[in-house]
């Protein structure tokens, strides 16, 4: 059986806010050179300012707690916390805010300063328009997927471990991916 995406919305602008219970902020990084850990983060937020008619009006911002980071692994999760990587006790919270929105389609192009450990750098994510729906609750949503990969040294995410079988412990490039559910306000 094949899901047909029915839109509620011809135009889905409008002003809206990231219902994070039902979406998800992760990412992919390869562990030693043979596979791929996945984890995401369960305290953030957002709010976006859509314009279909003028897409360069549009606009996103989102705040993360990096405490919040779950892969799986206590272990691995509590490093992820240490001053080895996020250090969280210095630098609790990770933003973005668009600087660039175009659309091209049911394709939008976000590119905006992504700020991790008071170091920003522009970070350019292509998104698909999910469709959008009316909830039981009457809320209308609209939904969206995308990812980008960056290169975490750019943010002074540098720590690694040599492998004796040569490469590295974890991948440079970590994939970022977004699962967006948004609820437009009333």
């Amino acid at each position: 059986m094949t899901e047909t995406i029915t839109p509620a919305l011809t135009d889905i602008s409008g002003d809206y806010t990231i219902d994070t219970s039902h979406s998800r902020l992760g990412f992919v990084a390869r562990h030693a050179m043979v596979t791929k850990v996945r984890g995401s983060f369960a305290d953030w937020e957002g709010t976006a300012h859509i314009d279909t008619a003028n897409p360069a009006a549009s606009s996103v911002t989102l705040t993360i707690k990096a405490a919040s980071v779950s892969t799986g692994s206590a272990d691995r999760d509590g490093h992820l916390q240490s001053a080895d990587f996020f250090d969280v006790e210095n630098f609790p919270e990770w933003t973005f805010a668009s600087t660039a929105v175009s659309r091209d389609g049911e394709e939008w192009t976000i590119t905006g300063d992504l700020t991790i450990k008071d170091v920003s750098h522009p970070v350019t994510i292509v998104f698909e328009e999910g469709g959008s729906a009316k909830d039981p609750f009457g809320n209308l949503r609209a939904g969206f997927e995308g990812e980008t990969t960056v290169n975490r040294k750019d943010w002074g995410l540098t720590w690694n471990a040599a492998l004796e079988t040569g490469g590295i412990l974890v991948s440079e490039k970590i994939k970022l991916e977004f699962d967006i559910s948004a609820i437009r306000n009333s």
